[in-house]
């Protein structure tokens, strides 16, 4: 029999396949309910080892995972990394069908289907992220129904024994004061909850030679090096730090047509939590840090201005990134950096 390509256009409630021979003729499609028994039924017409594509698109995990264990050979579909088009019919037939067609040509934009553990890595961290993310909403209400009573909070100490004592002190009408005393409350379940985090999330990491290497680099700790490991992955999938570096949406925009050229800003794609710890991590180096990195930092700060600046080095930084995960190490740390 031979092998067969099936598109797979994964939805929540529901889920299309097209199935297509090598030679391109249309061998089935069918729509189904967006189980594991329902994709692993349909799955048995495709015969042994078929070329399957989905889309890397919500909760595609489990479906990648049945697949994988009915003998298939998986691709995702890169999000932004298949051009579409503009069709006048759109359907979920023809999602996969396309997907199948440019998986068939050797034409499909694939991103990486991560491991379990990884992917388990990575639902921590970002859980984490998101926590943070809420911490701060709590704290910035906080701070309005202050505001909305003329109240002036101590001066860099508000989340410190001073504020908190200043907090306990407040009189305050009942429906301000519900507000407060139920956003404190979720402050302390957010510290806690964050606290816990951090210490599974080290211990997990706490052997990888990578992660310790990582926390060798200026700007970079406990934190910020599990983002990394987590978001990156098997940094043997690149080449170079400069592929890294546009995997991760750090690298211009570039256009060129002819002899007309035009490169304008980064690209943003890829992972926002690298991005933004890179941006993070190179957020101090006008103080301290590396004094290669900050003599850069400074030099195009003048040039370029700050944001630039701090975007500049951060690619920099995330090179190193990149020579820790793949050496557990930065040998040129304290020389050229």
């Amino acid at each position: 029999m031979k092998r067969q390509y099936v598109g797979i256009d994964l939805h929540r409630r529901s889920t299309t396949l097209y199935r297509m021979a090598e030679d391109g003729e249309m061998l089935g499609t069918e729509r189904i309910v967006s189980q594991p028994f329902e994709l692993a039924r349909a799955m048995e017409a495709a015969g042994p080892e078929p070329e399957v594509v989905l889309e890397s698109t919500y909760g595609w995990y489990w479906a990648a995972d049945v697949l994988q264990d009915l003998g298939a050979h998986v691709h995702l579909a890169h999000a932004l990394g298949n051009n579409w088009g503009d069709r006048r019919v759109k359907n979920d037939e023809r999602d996969a069908r396309d997907l199948a067609a440019m998986l068939r040509i050797g034409r499909l934009a694939e991103g990486w289907i991560a491991p379990h553990e990884v992917r388990e890595l990575r639902e921590l961290v970002r859980y984490r992220y998101s926590l943070i993310r809420h911490r701060t909403s709590a704290k910035a209400q906080i701070h309005g129904v202050m505001a909305k009573n003329g109240i002036l909070p101590v001066v860099g100490e508000l989340w410190g024994p001073t504020g908190q004592a200043q907090l306990d002190r407040l009189e305050l009408p009942e429906a301000y004061a519900t507000r407060l005393d139920s956003l404190r409350n979720l402050l302390d379940v957010y510290d806690r909850a964050i606290a816990e985090l951090d210490a599974h999330i080290h211990a997990e990491l706490k052997g990888d030679a990578g992660y310790r290497a990582l926390m060798t680099l200026p700007g970079v700790g406990k934190v910020l090096a599990a983002i990394f490991v987590a978001e990156i992955g098997d940094i043997s999938r690149f080449d170079s730090a400069k592929k890294l570096s546009s995997w991760a949406g750090l690298t211009p925009k570039h256009r060129e047509s002819d002899e007309v050229v035009h490169r304008g800003n980064i690209t943003k794609q890829g992972s926002p939590l690298v991005r933004w710890a890179c941006i993070e991590a190179v957020g101090n180096y006008r103080a301290k840090g590396n004094e290669k990195l900050r003599a850069d930092y400074k030099r195009i700060a003048e040039r370029r201005g700050k944001y630039k600046a701090r975007v500049a080095v951060a690619r920099k930084l995330l090179t190193l990134v990149f020579y820790a995960m793949r050496d557990g190490e930065v040998r040129c740390l304290e020389t050229a950096a």
